[in-house]
Protein backbone atom coordinates (compact mmCIF):
# COMPACT_ATOMS: atom_id res chain seq x y z
CA UNK A 1 0.00 0.00 0.00
CA UNK A 2 2.49 2.50 0.91
CA UNK A 3 4.32 1.83 -2.93
CA UNK A 4 2.35 4.73 -4.40
CA UNK A 5 4.02 7.19 -1.76
CA UNK A 6 7.53 6.59 -1.45
CA UNK A 7 7.93 7.10 -5.08
CA UNK A 8 9.05 10.63 -4.62
CA UNK A 9 10.56 12.59 -1.72
CA UNK A 10 8.01 14.08 0.82
CA UNK A 11 7.50 16.60 3.58
CA UNK A 12 7.60 15.03 6.64
CA UNK A 13 4.29 16.75 8.69
CA UNK A 14 4.34 15.92 12.35
CA UNK A 15 1.97 17.21 14.82
CA UNK A 16 0.72 15.53 18.20
CA UNK A 17 -2.98 15.85 17.37
CA UNK A 18 -4.30 15.46 13.96
CA UNK A 19 -8.18 15.65 13.02
CA UNK A 20 -8.54 13.03 10.72
CA UNK A 21 -12.46 12.59 10.62
CA UNK A 22 -14.97 13.13 13.27
CA UNK A 23 -15.06 9.61 14.33
CA UNK A 24 -11.12 9.37 15.12
CA UNK A 25 -10.88 11.46 18.19
CA UNK A 26 -6.87 12.31 17.38
CA UNK A 27 -7.26 15.65 18.45
CA UNK A 28 -8.25 18.32 21.47
CA UNK A 29 -9.11 21.08 19.27
CA UNK A 30 -7.83 23.63 17.23
CA UNK A 31 -4.29 22.52 16.42
CA UNK A 32 -5.32 18.82 15.86
CA UNK A 33 -8.13 20.65 13.50
CA UNK A 34 -5.72 22.60 12.03
CA UNK A 35 -3.29 19.64 11.08
CA UNK A 36 -6.03 18.15 9.28
CA UNK A 37 -6.96 20.90 7.51
CA UNK A 38 -3.45 21.04 6.07
CA UNK A 39 -3.89 17.45 5.58
CA UNK A 40 -6.88 17.75 3.25
CA UNK A 41 -5.77 20.74 1.31
CA UNK A 42 -1.92 18.87 1.04
CA UNK A 43 -4.28 16.09 -0.77
CA UNK A 44 -6.25 18.43 -2.69
CA UNK A 45 -3.10 19.61 -4.32
CA UNK A 46 -1.71 16.56 -4.69
CA UNK A 47 1.48 18.29 -2.47
CA UNK A 48 4.00 15.41 -1.51
CA UNK A 49 3.38 15.18 2.22
CA UNK A 50 3.47 12.05 4.82
CA UNK A 51 2.09 13.27 7.79
CA UNK A 52 3.25 11.72 11.50
CA UNK A 53 1.14 11.69 14.73
CA UNK A 54 0.21 8.85 17.71
CA UNK A 55 -3.04 6.42 17.57
CA UNK A 56 -3.97 8.14 20.46
CA UNK A 57 -6.39 4.69 21.68
CA UNK A 58 -7.94 6.05 24.13
CA UNK A 59 -8.56 9.80 22.61
CA UNK A 60 -8.37 13.22 23.91
CA UNK A 61 -11.88 12.27 26.61
CA UNK A 62 -15.74 12.56 25.96
CA UNK A 63 -17.09 15.28 27.63
CA UNK A 64 -20.10 14.63 30.15
CA UNK A 65 -21.89 17.68 31.67
CA UNK A 66 -23.58 16.74 34.53
CA UNK A 67 -26.55 18.24 36.64
CA UNK A 68 -24.05 20.72 38.41
CA UNK A 69 -23.15 21.94 35.22
CA UNK A 70 -19.64 20.46 35.63
CA UNK A 71 -17.15 18.81 33.55
CA UNK A 72 -17.15 15.09 33.51
CA UNK A 73 -14.09 13.51 31.54
CA UNK A 74 -14.24 9.75 30.21
CA UNK A 75 -11.74 7.84 27.48
CA UNK A 76 -13.02 7.46 24.29
CA UNK A 77 -11.55 4.23 23.19
CA UNK A 78 -11.14 3.73 19.28
CA UNK A 79 -10.42 1.00 16.92
CA UNK A 80 -7.57 1.84 14.57
CA UNK A 81 -8.24 -1.11 12.69
CA UNK A 82 -11.74 0.03 11.24
CA UNK A 83 -9.81 3.00 9.69
CA UNK A 84 -6.65 2.38 9.18
CA UNK A 85 -3.65 -0.67 8.27
CA UNK A 86 -1.57 -2.16 10.56
CA UNK A 87 2.52 -1.71 9.10
CA UNK A 88 4.29 -4.42 8.75
CA UNK A 89 7.69 -2.06 10.27
CA UNK A 90 8.93 -1.46 13.32
CA UNK A 91 11.72 0.21 15.21
CA UNK A 92 12.83 0.17 18.56
CA UNK A 93 14.50 2.87 21.35
CA UNK A 94 15.15 3.12 24.46
CA UNK A 95 12.89 4.39 27.11
CA UNK A 96 13.23 4.89 30.62
CA UNK A 97 15.93 1.89 30.06
CA UNK A 98 13.98 -0.62 28.76
CA UNK A 99 13.60 -1.49 24.73
CA UNK A 100 10.45 -0.04 23.66
CA UNK A 101 9.20 -1.02 20.05
CA UNK A 102 6.71 1.28 17.63
CA UNK A 103 4.81 -0.01 14.90
CA UNK A 104 2.45 2.15 12.80
CA UNK A 105 -1.25 2.38 11.18
CA UNK A 106 -1.12 3.62 7.85
CA UNK A 107 -4.56 6.22 7.80
CA UNK A 108 -4.56 7.29 3.69
CA UNK A 109 -6.50 10.24 3.53
CA UNK A 110 -8.50 11.64 0.56
CA UNK A 111 -8.33 14.60 -0.66
CA UNK A 112 -11.87 15.82 -2.17
CA UNK A 113 -10.52 15.79 -5.69
CA UNK A 114 -7.75 13.22 -6.42
CA UNK A 115 -4.94 13.60 -4.34
CA UNK A 116 -4.10 10.84 -1.19
CA UNK A 117 -1.94 11.47 1.73
CA UNK A 118 -0.75 8.80 3.82
CA UNK A 119 -0.82 9.72 7.48
CA UNK A 120 1.37 7.09 9.97
CA UNK A 121 -0.27 6.34 13.18
CA UNK A 122 2.76 5.37 15.94
CA UNK A 123 1.48 2.56 18.37
CA UNK A 124 3.69 0.92 21.16
CA UNK A 125 0.42 -1.04 22.27
CA UNK A 126 2.17 -4.05 21.55
CA UNK A 127 2.56 -7.81 23.40
CA UNK A 128 6.17 -7.66 23.67
CA UNK A 129 6.57 -3.93 25.49
CA UNK A 130 6.27 -3.55 29.04
CA UNK A 131 2.74 -2.87 30.07
CA UNK A 132 3.57 0.71 31.21
CA UNK A 133 5.12 1.25 27.68
CA UNK A 134 2.25 0.10 26.00
CA UNK A 135 0.12 3.16 26.89
CA UNK A 136 2.32 5.64 26.19
CA UNK A 137 0.10 5.88 22.81
CA UNK A 138 -3.21 5.98 24.67
CA UNK A 139 -4.34 9.07 25.99
CA UNK A 140 -3.90 13.00 23.82
CA UNK A 141 -1.63 14.88 26.52
CA UNK A 142 -2.56 12.44 29.38
CA UNK A 143 -0.69 11.68 32.44
CA UNK A 144 2.10 13.34 34.25
CA UNK A 145 4.69 15.04 32.85
CA UNK A 146 7.26 11.91 32.01
CA UNK A 147 4.27 10.34 30.48
CA UNK A 148 4.51 13.32 28.00
CA UNK A 149 8.00 13.09 27.72
CA UNK A 150 7.54 9.70 26.64
CA UNK A 151 4.90 10.37 24.04
CA UNK A 152 7.65 12.83 22.42
CA UNK A 153 10.15 10.49 22.09
CA UNK A 154 8.10 8.51 20.36
CA UNK A 155 6.64 10.97 17.91
CA UNK A 156 9.83 12.67 16.93
CA UNK A 157 12.61 10.12 17.65
CA UNK A 158 10.13 7.08 16.88
CA UNK A 159 8.46 8.95 14.42
CA UNK A 160 11.68 9.97 12.03
CA UNK A 161 13.00 6.28 12.60
CA UNK A 162 9.77 4.90 11.16
CA UNK A 163 9.50 7.13 8.27
CA UNK A 164 13.15 5.89 7.08
CA UNK A 165 12.17 1.94 8.17
CA UNK A 166 9.34 2.56 5.62
CA UNK A 167 11.24 3.56 2.65
CA UNK A 168 10.24 7.79 3.12
CA UNK A 169 12.56 9.63 1.50
CA UNK A 170 12.12 12.84 3.33
CA UNK A 171 13.09 16.47 1.55
CA UNK A 172 12.10 18.31 5.04
CA UNK A 173 10.77 17.95 8.07
CA UNK A 174 7.33 20.69 9.52
CA UNK A 175 7.19 20.44 13.34
CA UNK A 176 3.29 21.60 14.13
CA UNK A 177 4.35 23.06 17.51
CA UNK A 178 6.88 21.64 19.72
CA UNK A 179 5.91 18.53 20.42
CA UNK A 180 7.59 16.48 17.65
CA UNK A 181 11.15 18.34 18.41
CA UNK A 182 13.76 15.59 19.18
CA UNK A 183 13.31 14.21 16.04
CA UNK A 184 16.31 16.93 15.78
CA UNK A 185 18.48 15.50 17.64
CA UNK A 186 17.68 11.73 15.85
CA UNK A 187 18.62 13.96 13.20
CA UNK A 188 21.63 15.31 14.73
CA UNK A 189 22.75 11.32 15.33
CA UNK A 190 22.08 10.71 11.62
CA UNK A 191 24.06 13.20 10.19
CA UNK A 192 27.00 13.03 12.77
CA UNK A 193 30.38 13.48 11.31
CA UNK A 194 33.01 10.51 11.59
CA UNK A 195 34.54 10.79 14.65
CA UNK A 196 38.25 10.81 13.43
CA UNK A 197 36.64 13.88 11.20
CA UNK A 198 36.03 15.61 14.42
CA UNK A 199 38.38 18.07 16.16
CA UNK A 200 38.81 18.52 19.98
CA UNK A 201 36.34 21.05 21.19
CA UNK A 202 34.19 20.90 17.41
CA UNK A 203 30.50 19.79 17.51
CA UNK A 204 30.46 15.97 16.47
CA UNK A 205 26.84 17.28 14.59
CA UNK A 206 26.14 18.37 11.28
CA UNK A 207 23.76 21.17 12.92
CA UNK A 208 23.72 23.21 9.38
CA UNK A 209 22.52 20.42 7.65
CA UNK A 210 19.73 19.09 10.05
CA UNK A 211 18.47 23.18 10.29
CA UNK A 212 18.16 23.25 6.37
CA UNK A 213 16.15 20.04 6.67
CA UNK A 214 13.81 21.43 9.23
CA UNK A 215 10.89 23.74 9.73
CA UNK A 216 9.04 25.36 12.68
CA UNK A 217 5.40 26.60 13.86
CA UNK A 218 4.77 27.50 16.74
CA UNK A 219 0.78 28.31 17.41
CA UNK A 220 0.77 29.64 20.85
CA UNK A 221 2.11 32.54 23.03
CA UNK A 222 0.93 31.01 25.85
CA UNK A 223 3.53 29.40 28.30
CA UNK A 224 1.48 26.41 29.14
CA UNK A 225 1.93 25.71 25.41
CA UNK A 226 5.33 25.15 25.69
CA UNK A 227 6.74 21.94 26.86
CA UNK A 228 9.76 22.02 29.05
CA UNK A 229 11.46 19.20 31.07
CA UNK A 230 14.09 19.07 33.60
CA UNK A 231 17.01 17.50 32.53
CA UNK A 232 17.20 14.85 35.39
CA UNK A 233 13.50 13.39 34.14
CA UNK A 234 15.18 14.13 30.79
CA UNK A 235 18.31 11.81 31.30
CA UNK A 236 16.41 8.96 33.19
CA UNK A 237 14.16 8.96 30.64
CA UNK A 238 16.04 9.32 27.40
CA UNK A 239 19.45 8.06 28.90
CA UNK A 240 22.83 9.38 27.06
CA UNK A 241 21.06 9.53 23.85
CA UNK A 242 22.72 12.98 22.91
CA UNK A 243 25.11 14.50 25.21
CA UNK A 244 23.80 16.65 27.91
CA UNK A 245 26.18 19.85 26.93
CA UNK A 246 24.67 19.84 23.72
CA UNK A 247 21.21 19.37 24.39
CA UNK A 248 21.49 22.36 26.65
CA UNK A 249 23.04 24.37 24.37
CA UNK A 250 20.10 23.71 21.89
CA UNK A 251 17.15 23.67 24.15
CA UNK A 252 18.34 25.77 27.17
CA UNK A 253 20.43 25.38 30.43
CA UNK A 254 17.63 25.18 33.21
CA UNK A 255 15.04 22.70 31.22
CA UNK A 256 14.52 21.09 27.92
CA UNK A 257 12.37 23.52 26.11
CA UNK A 258 11.01 22.07 22.96
CA UNK A 259 10.18 25.05 21.57
CA UNK A 260 13.81 26.37 21.98
CA UNK A 261 14.90 22.94 20.17
CA UNK A 262 12.96 23.69 17.59
CA UNK A 263 13.91 27.12 17.07
CA UNK A 264 17.14 26.54 17.60
CA UNK A 265 17.60 23.39 15.05
CA UNK A 266 15.17 24.73 12.35
CA UNK A 267 15.80 27.31 9.01
CA UNK A 268 12.07 28.16 8.74
CA UNK A 269 10.11 29.92 11.58
CA UNK A 270 6.65 31.17 11.37
CA UNK A 271 3.55 32.23 13.42
CA UNK A 272 0.05 31.32 12.18
CA UNK A 273 -1.15 35.12 12.12
CA UNK A 274 0.38 38.75 11.10
CA UNK A 275 0.43 39.88 14.66
CA UNK A 276 1.50 36.45 16.21
CA UNK A 277 4.65 36.50 14.43
CA UNK A 278 5.10 40.14 15.94
CA UNK A 279 4.47 38.94 19.17
CA UNK A 280 6.74 35.47 18.43
CA UNK A 281 9.55 37.74 17.16
CA UNK A 282 9.83 39.35 20.79
CA UNK A 283 9.18 36.04 22.69
CA UNK A 284 12.28 34.41 20.65
CA UNK A 285 14.79 37.87 20.49
CA UNK A 286 16.95 36.42 17.41
CA UNK A 287 15.18 34.33 14.83
CA UNK A 288 13.66 35.03 12.15
CA UNK A 289 9.73 34.35 12.79
CA UNK A 290 7.89 34.49 9.46
CA UNK A 291 3.90 34.76 9.09
CA UNK A 292 1.94 32.37 7.70
CA UNK A 293 -1.45 33.04 8.60
CA UNK A 294 -3.49 29.99 9.10
CA UNK A 295 -6.78 28.85 6.71
CA UNK A 296 -9.66 26.21 7.01
CA UNK A 297 -10.26 23.65 4.67
CA UNK A 298 -12.88 24.68 2.20
CA UNK A 299 -15.26 21.33 1.35
CA UNK A 300 -15.05 19.93 5.50
CA UNK A 301 -15.90 23.13 7.10
CA UNK A 302 -18.91 24.32 4.63
CA UNK A 303 -22.52 23.18 5.03
CA UNK A 304 -24.09 20.95 2.04
CA UNK A 305 -26.00 23.80 1.58
CA UNK A 306 -23.30 25.80 0.97
CA UNK A 307 -21.25 23.57 -0.88
CA UNK A 308 -24.26 23.35 -3.77
CA UNK A 309 -25.02 27.09 -3.53
CA UNK A 310 -21.28 27.77 -4.35
CA UNK A 311 -20.67 24.59 -7.12
CA UNK A 312 -23.71 26.04 -8.71
CA UNK A 313 -22.68 29.98 -8.63
CA UNK A 314 -19.34 29.58 -8.36
CA UNK A 315 -17.81 26.42 -9.93
CA UNK A 316 -13.98 25.07 -9.08
CA UNK A 317 -14.08 27.14 -5.70
CA UNK A 318 -13.71 23.91 -3.80
CA UNK A 319 -10.03 23.82 -5.52
CA UNK A 320 -9.37 27.67 -6.04
CA UNK A 321 -11.10 29.46 -3.07
CA UNK A 322 -9.92 32.26 -4.48
CA UNK A 323 -12.96 32.50 -6.77
CA UNK A 324 -15.62 32.93 -3.55
CA UNK A 325 -14.40 36.77 -4.51
CA UNK A 326 -17.13 36.56 -6.53
CA UNK A 327 -20.25 35.67 -3.71
CA UNK A 328 -21.18 39.01 -3.93
CA UNK A 329 -23.04 37.84 -7.43
CA UNK A 330 -25.56 35.29 -5.83
CA UNK A 331 -28.88 36.66 -5.34
CA UNK A 332 -29.69 37.80 -1.75
CA UNK A 333 -32.19 35.20 -1.60
CA UNK A 334 -30.73 32.34 -2.95
CA UNK A 335 -27.86 33.20 0.25
CA UNK A 336 -30.66 33.67 2.96
CA UNK A 337 -32.30 30.38 1.77
CA UNK A 338 -29.34 28.37 1.91
CA UNK A 339 -28.31 30.13 5.47
CA UNK A 340 -31.72 29.02 6.40
CA UNK A 341 -31.24 25.38 5.88
CA UNK A 342 -28.18 25.50 7.92
CA UNK A 343 -29.54 27.21 10.85
CA UNK A 344 -32.50 24.74 10.79
CA UNK A 345 -29.96 21.80 10.76
CA UNK A 346 -28.42 23.54 14.02
CA UNK A 347 -31.51 24.18 15.72
CA UNK A 348 -32.57 20.56 15.51
CA UNK A 349 -28.96 19.57 16.67
CA UNK A 350 -29.15 21.36 19.96
CA UNK A 351 -32.82 19.86 20.46
CA UNK A 352 -31.64 16.14 20.19
CA UNK A 353 -28.75 17.43 22.34
CA UNK A 354 -30.31 19.32 24.99
CA UNK A 355 -34.23 19.04 24.37
CA UNK A 356 -34.27 22.89 24.21
CA UNK A 357 -35.78 24.36 20.81
CA UNK A 358 -34.74 27.27 19.82
CA UNK A 359 -36.89 29.95 17.69
CA UNK A 360 -35.77 29.97 14.06
CA UNK A 361 -36.74 33.76 13.65
CA UNK A 362 -34.26 35.11 16.37
CA UNK A 363 -30.45 35.40 15.98
CA UNK A 364 -28.10 32.97 17.64
CA UNK A 365 -24.76 34.12 18.92
CA UNK A 366 -22.34 30.94 18.31
CA UNK A 367 -19.16 30.52 20.79
CA UNK A 368 -17.61 27.32 20.72
CA UNK A 369 -13.55 27.01 21.82
CA UNK A 370 -11.64 25.00 23.98
CA UNK A 371 -12.38 26.60 27.59
CA UNK A 372 -9.95 28.42 29.26
CA UNK A 373 -9.26 31.55 31.13
CA UNK A 374 -7.50 33.71 28.38
CA UNK A 375 -10.69 32.62 25.95
CA UNK A 376 -13.14 34.93 28.28
CA UNK A 377 -16.09 32.48 27.30
CA UNK A 378 -17.41 34.70 30.69
CA UNK A 379 -17.19 38.10 28.98
CA UNK A 380 -20.81 38.01 26.95
CA UNK A 381 -22.40 37.39 30.93
CA UNK A 382 -19.87 39.89 32.58
CA UNK A 383 -23.41 42.15 33.56
CA UNK A 384 -25.97 40.20 33.45
CA UNK A 385 -28.33 43.00 34.31
CA UNK A 386 -27.23 45.12 31.14
CA UNK A 387 -27.42 41.73 28.74
CA UNK A 388 -30.80 41.40 30.04
CA UNK A 389 -32.05 44.98 28.96
CA UNK A 390 -30.44 44.16 25.14
CA UNK A 391 -32.48 41.25 24.90
CA UNK A 392 -35.70 43.00 26.30
CA UNK A 393 -34.99 45.41 23.33
CA UNK A 394 -34.36 42.84 20.39
CA UNK A 395 -34.05 39.22 21.26
CA UNK A 396 -31.57 36.73 20.70
CA UNK A 397 -30.23 33.39 21.40
CA UNK A 398 -26.64 31.92 22.65
CA UNK A 399 -25.37 28.36 21.69
CA UNK A 400 -21.97 27.80 23.30
CA UNK A 401 -19.82 24.63 23.31
CA UNK A 402 -16.42 23.60 24.58
CA UNK A 403 -14.03 21.36 26.70
CA UNK A 404 -11.72 22.49 29.43
CA UNK A 405 -8.13 20.16 29.69
CA UNK A 406 -8.54 17.72 32.51
CA UNK A 407 -5.93 19.49 33.99
CA UNK A 408 -7.19 23.35 33.77
CA UNK A 409 -9.17 23.80 37.17
CA UNK A 410 -9.89 27.31 35.97
CA UNK A 411 -11.66 26.19 32.51
CA UNK A 412 -13.58 23.53 34.30
CA UNK A 413 -15.25 26.41 36.80
CA UNK A 414 -15.97 28.64 33.63
CA UNK A 415 -18.02 25.61 32.35
CA UNK A 416 -19.60 25.39 35.69
CA UNK A 417 -20.24 29.21 35.58
CA UNK A 418 -21.41 29.54 32.21
CA UNK A 419 -24.39 26.80 33.31
CA UNK A 420 -25.04 29.48 36.15
CA UNK A 421 -25.79 31.99 34.09
CA UNK A 422 -27.75 29.40 31.67
CA UNK A 423 -30.10 29.12 34.67
CA UNK A 424 -29.96 32.78 35.57
CA UNK A 425 -31.08 34.17 32.50
CA UNK A 426 -33.86 31.47 31.14
CA UNK A 427 -36.46 33.66 31.62
CA UNK A 428 -34.83 36.78 29.48
CA UNK A 429 -32.35 34.56 26.72
CA UNK A 430 -32.47 31.22 25.77
CA UNK A 431 -29.03 29.97 25.86
CA UNK A 432 -27.73 25.78 25.54
CA UNK A 433 -24.71 24.06 26.09
CA UNK A 434 -24.00 21.45 23.82
CA UNK A 435 -21.85 18.48 25.51
CA UNK A 436 -18.65 16.83 24.01
CA UNK A 437 -17.89 19.58 21.01
CA UNK A 438 -16.27 17.79 18.00
CA UNK A 439 -15.75 18.05 14.78
CA UNK A 440 -19.74 17.02 13.90
CA UNK A 441 -20.70 19.92 16.77
CA UNK A 442 -18.30 22.28 15.11
CA UNK A 443 -19.46 22.92 11.41
CA UNK A 444 -23.38 22.91 12.64
CA UNK A 445 -22.49 25.76 15.01
CA UNK A 446 -20.16 27.64 12.26
CA UNK A 447 -22.81 27.13 9.99
CA UNK A 448 -25.86 27.52 11.75
CA UNK A 449 -25.26 30.51 13.95
CA UNK A 450 -25.94 34.33 12.78
CA UNK A 451 -23.18 35.94 14.60
CA UNK A 452 -19.73 34.33 15.11
CA UNK A 453 -18.65 35.69 18.99
CA UNK A 454 -14.94 35.52 20.04
CA UNK A 455 -13.81 37.29 22.88
CA UNK A 456 -9.52 36.18 23.21
CA UNK A 457 -7.41 38.64 25.88
CA UNK A 458 -4.47 40.10 23.66
CA UNK A 459 -2.37 39.37 22.34
CA UNK A 460 -3.12 35.56 23.33
CA UNK A 461 -5.28 34.56 20.71
CA UNK A 462 -2.10 33.42 18.03
CA UNK A 463 -4.56 32.90 15.74
CA UNK A 464 -7.93 30.92 15.73
CA UNK A 465 -9.79 29.20 12.95
CA UNK A 466 -13.57 28.88 14.31
CA UNK A 467 -14.26 32.44 12.86
CA UNK A 468 -13.18 31.62 9.27
CA UNK A 469 -15.50 28.23 9.28
CA UNK A 470 -18.37 30.55 10.52
CA UNK A 471 -17.51 32.91 7.11
CA UNK A 472 -17.21 29.65 4.36
CA UNK A 473 -21.14 29.90 5.80
CA UNK A 474 -21.95 33.10 5.08
CA UNK A 475 -21.47 33.99 9.18
CA UNK A 476 -20.35 37.12 9.86
CA UNK A 477 -17.73 37.15 13.08
CA UNK A 478 -18.13 39.62 16.41
CA UNK A 479 -15.07 39.50 17.94
CA UNK A 480 -11.73 41.30 19.80
CA UNK A 481 -9.60 42.15 17.45
CA UNK A 482 -6.53 39.69 17.68
CA UNK A 483 -5.27 36.73 16.09
CA UNK A 484 -6.29 36.12 12.19
CA UNK A 485 -9.57 38.41 13.22
CA UNK A 486 -6.47 41.81 13.10
CA UNK A 487 -6.36 40.66 9.12
CA UNK A 488 -9.67 40.04 8.52
CA UNK A 489 -11.91 42.34 10.22
CA UNK A 490 -13.18 45.13 8.12
CA UNK A 491 -15.76 46.64 9.84
CA UNK A 492 -19.70 46.21 8.72
CA UNK A 493 -18.08 44.51 6.21
CA UNK A 494 -16.97 40.98 7.08
CA UNK A 495 -18.27 41.64 11.03
CA UNK A 496 -17.35 43.74 13.59
CA UNK A 497 -14.54 44.03 16.22
CA UNK A 498 -14.69 44.16 19.85
CA UNK A 499 -12.66 46.82 21.61
CA UNK A 500 -9.52 48.12 19.43
CA UNK A 501 -6.51 46.71 18.77
CA UNK A 502 -4.42 47.67 22.00
CA UNK A 503 -3.92 45.54 24.99
CA UNK A 504 -7.13 44.07 26.66
CA UNK A 505 -8.88 45.04 29.36
CA UNK A 506 -12.24 43.39 30.72
CA UNK A 507 -14.17 46.55 31.57
CA UNK A 508 -13.57 47.85 28.00
CA UNK A 509 -13.67 44.92 25.67
CA UNK A 510 -17.11 44.14 27.90
CA UNK A 511 -18.46 47.79 27.10
CA UNK A 512 -17.68 47.85 23.43
CA UNK A 513 -19.18 44.23 23.08
CA UNK A 514 -22.50 45.11 24.55
CA UNK A 515 -22.59 48.59 22.66
CA UNK A 516 -21.70 46.32 19.35
CA UNK A 517 -24.54 44.09 19.92
CA UNK A 518 -27.27 46.60 21.52
CA UNK A 519 -26.79 49.62 18.64
CA UNK A 520 -25.03 47.59 15.53
CA UNK A 521 -25.43 44.09 15.27
CA UNK A 522 -28.62 43.04 16.29
CA UNK A 523 -30.81 46.40 14.67
CA UNK A 524 -28.96 45.51 11.70
CA UNK A 525 -30.31 41.64 11.61
CA UNK A 526 -33.78 42.86 12.77
CA UNK A 527 -34.12 46.19 10.43
CA UNK A 528 -32.35 45.50 7.33
CA UNK A 529 -32.41 41.86 6.31
CA UNK A 530 -30.60 43.37 2.25
CA UNK A 531 -27.90 45.27 4.36
CA UNK A 532 -27.54 42.21 6.43
CA UNK A 533 -26.86 39.86 3.65
CA UNK A 534 -24.38 42.30 2.81
CA UNK A 535 -22.05 41.44 5.40
CA UNK A 536 -23.13 38.04 5.30
CA UNK A 537 -21.59 38.27 1.24
CA UNK A 538 -18.46 40.26 2.84
CA UNK A 539 -17.68 37.64 4.71
CA UNK A 540 -17.69 35.12 2.02
CA UNK A 541 -15.89 37.10 -0.37
CA UNK A 542 -13.12 38.74 2.08
CA UNK A 543 -12.54 36.52 4.20
CA UNK A 544 -13.50 32.79 2.89
CA UNK A 545 -12.00 33.36 -0.14
CA UNK A 546 -8.35 34.23 1.31
CA UNK A 547 -8.74 32.49 4.88
CA UNK A 548 -8.47 29.13 3.92
CA UNK A 549 -6.04 26.37 3.67
CA UNK A 550 -5.58 26.16 0.50
CA UNK A 551 -3.67 29.41 0.51
CA UNK A 552 -1.95 28.42 3.60
CA UNK A 553 -0.30 24.91 1.69
CA UNK A 554 0.87 27.07 -0.80
CA UNK A 555 2.44 29.61 1.38
CA UNK A 556 4.22 26.92 2.51
CA UNK A 557 5.26 24.73 -0.23
CA UNK A 558 6.86 28.29 -1.97
CA UNK A 559 8.18 29.48 1.41
CA UNK A 560 9.51 26.63 3.50
CA UNK A 561 9.35 23.43 1.47
CA UNK A 562 11.57 24.48 -1.88
CA UNK A 563 14.29 26.22 -0.55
Amino acid sequence: MLDEFIHEPRIAYFSMEIALRNEIPTYSGGLGVLAGDTVRSSADLELPLVAVTLVSRAGYFRQEIDAQGRQVEHPEYWDPSRFATRLSAGIAMRIEGREVWVSGWLYILQGHMNGRVPVILLDTDLPLNHDDDRKITHYLYGGDAAYRLKQEIVLGIGGARMLQALGFEIRQYHMNEGHSALLVIELLRRYAYPPEDVRPGESPYDIPRVRELCNFTTHTPVEAGHDKFPYDMVQRVLGDFISLPTLKTLAGSENLNMTSLALSLSEYVNGVAKSHAEVSKKLYPGYRVHAVTNGVHPFTWSHPAFIKLYDTHLPGWCHEPAVLVRADRIPDAAIWETHTQAKNDLIERVKKLTGVELHPKIPILGFARRMTAYKRPDLLFADLARLKTIAQERSFQIVLAGKAHPRDEGGKRLIEALHGHIHELADTIRIVYLPNYDMETALAMVSGSDVWLNTPLRPMEASGTSGMKAAFNGVPQLSVLDGWWVEGCIEGVTGWAIGNAMESANGEDQDSLYIKLAQVVLPLYYMDRPAWIAVMKGAICKSASFFNSHRMMRRYATEAYIR
